[in-house]
């Protein structure tokens, strides 16, 4: 704890009263990557960036036990901003602002061990360490519903539209736009949107930056899509696969390490694919520890329902510059600073800190063992029988959340990047959630079986 406030946080309580701020959201985020947050006057700004603002760890999940419950929240001023949605309505009061916290153990004052935005942190001090900074941007794709009479979300899509589609097929332009004037009011750069493949489904992409405001921006994109689609009458879900039999949605990471003198680590001019040998052996990393990274960055059981193939989903351990097949692409850069990976198999349902995490110390852990990666595939896997994929040496995902979380708990370098406690109480809660799964009757089946047997 501090007594004196930084100039960030004196600019921060500065703001706040410029702005008419009456009250602050203070969030964070569990180890499933669920937004938490308690709201305190603006009046509190000041003992918040000072002392902190308590609260009951044990209600949090994964957190800690009853006995060792006391947690405190530390605001982080970089990540201040007023939330869009309440300051251009026209009702009576000031605005609502947002702060992205760290926790910290009371007991030790020390950050704490189980909070995700500190695992990600972690992995960056060990990039730092290596003498690189890491950059990513990730493609959140959601989908958006009507709502039924009562509120509640349903699976009716609001469009028919398709890829990249116009108005009128395209009915949620109006709300992507404002989505996006939510977003930018916000400080994000938003590069482009689009209507996806499916219908009902939509990408907004944001400019990359550091990985760990990505990660901020990922919990935050989350949080303002589906209080600008509310205003719609209209539910935005990230769920992975809402509707079957179509494609699903993902979250294609685009990941980079620079150099501390500014460098792309990633690039190589005189390569076939203008990746360095550093790139190649991240990519090795990944590739060699994805079927555990599944656990992390595909966490639900709804996430293995994208996960087949035939729905432009990568299920196949490979890399490729050209198809989109693979679990990893190298994406076209027309300059140098534009050369990065793309990891194809994440979805939105993560926890973007967990996974960033993840995939960042996999990475590492290939450049640190010089990892040799294999050569790039560049027909469409997917037009490959068992044989042909044994001949290239082309491993697949795990089929289930049940199979990832024992590749999870096989594999020392993810579970390291998680740290002990989150591993521990993110590898208890997926077994409990696969389980649950597996004992359920879904109506696929009552309508298969009933009357038939």
């Amino acid at each position: 704890m501090t007594s004196e406030l930084s100039d960030e946080a004196q600019a921060v309580v500065d703001e706040i009263e410029e702005n008419d701020v009456d009250f602050l959201r203070l969030q964070f985020t569990d180890i499933l990557g669920t937004v938490k947050n308690v709201s305190v006057p603006a009046d509190q700004a000041e003992k918040a960036f000072t002392e902190g603002i308590y609260f009951d760890g044990s209600s949090i999940d994964g957190f800690v036990r009853i006995q060792e419950s006391d947690m405190r929240l530390v605001p982080d001023p970089s990540t201040f901003a007023i939330l869009p949605w309440r300051s251009r309505d026209d009702i009576d009061g000031g605005n609502s602002a947002r702060l992205i916290c760290d926790v910290h153990d009371t007991s030790t004052d020390e950050p704490f061990v189980g909070d995700p935005r500190g695992v990600l942190q972690d992995a960056l001090d060990r990039a730092e360490e290596m003498g690189y900074t890491v950059n990513a941007a990730p493609e959140p794709e959601f989908f958006l519903f009507e709502e039924d009479e009562d509120g509640r979300a349903t699976t009716e899509t609001n469009d028919a539209g398709g890829y990249f589609d116009l108005a009128p097929k395209d009915l949620a332009s109006d709300v992507r736009r404002d989505i996006i004037y939510g977003l930018e009011d916000m400080g994000f750069d938003i590069e482009a949107s689009h209507h996806e493949v499916a219908q009902g489904q939509h990408e907004i992409n944001f400019e990359y930056d550091d990985a760990l405001s990505t990660a901020d921006n990922v919990a935050t994109f989350r949080s303002v899509v589906r209080a600008i689609a509310a205003e719609h009458d209209l539910h935005a879900t990230f769920m992975p696969k809402p509707i079957p039999r179509i494609n699903g949605s993902g979250m294609h990471t685009h990941i980079s390490l620079f150099t501390e003198g500014g460098e792309n680590a990633f690039h190589d001019e005189d390569d076939e694919f203008n990746l360095s040998e550093t790139a190649k052996q991240f990519t090795a990393g990944i590739l060699e520890h994805a079927p555990a990274l599944a656990a992390v960055t595909n966490p639900t059981v709804n996430s293995y329902k994208r996960l087949v193939p035939g729905y432009e989903a990568p299920v196949y351990v490979a890399w490729s510059d050209r198809n989109r097949s693979a679990l990893i692409r190298k994406p076209a850069a027309r300059v140098p600073a534009a050369s990065r990976i793309e990891a194809r198999f994440p979805d939105p349902s993560c926890n973007p800190y967990l996974a960033f995490a993840a995939l960042i110390h996999a990475g590492l852990d290939g450049v640190e063992n010089d990892l040799d990666c294999p050569d790039p595939v560049r027909e469409n896997i997917y037009e490959f029988d068992e044989q042909k994929r044994e001949e290239y040496g082309i491993d697949t995902l795990p089929t289930n959340l049940g199979e990832a979380i024992d590749e999870l708990e096989d594999d020392e370098v993810v579970l390291d990047a998680l740290g002990p406690h989150i591993s521990e109480k993110f590898v208890e809660a997926k077994t409990e959630e696969f389980r649950d799964y597996l004992v359920d009757v879904s109506q696929w089946e009552l309508d298969r079986y009933l009357e038939k047997f």
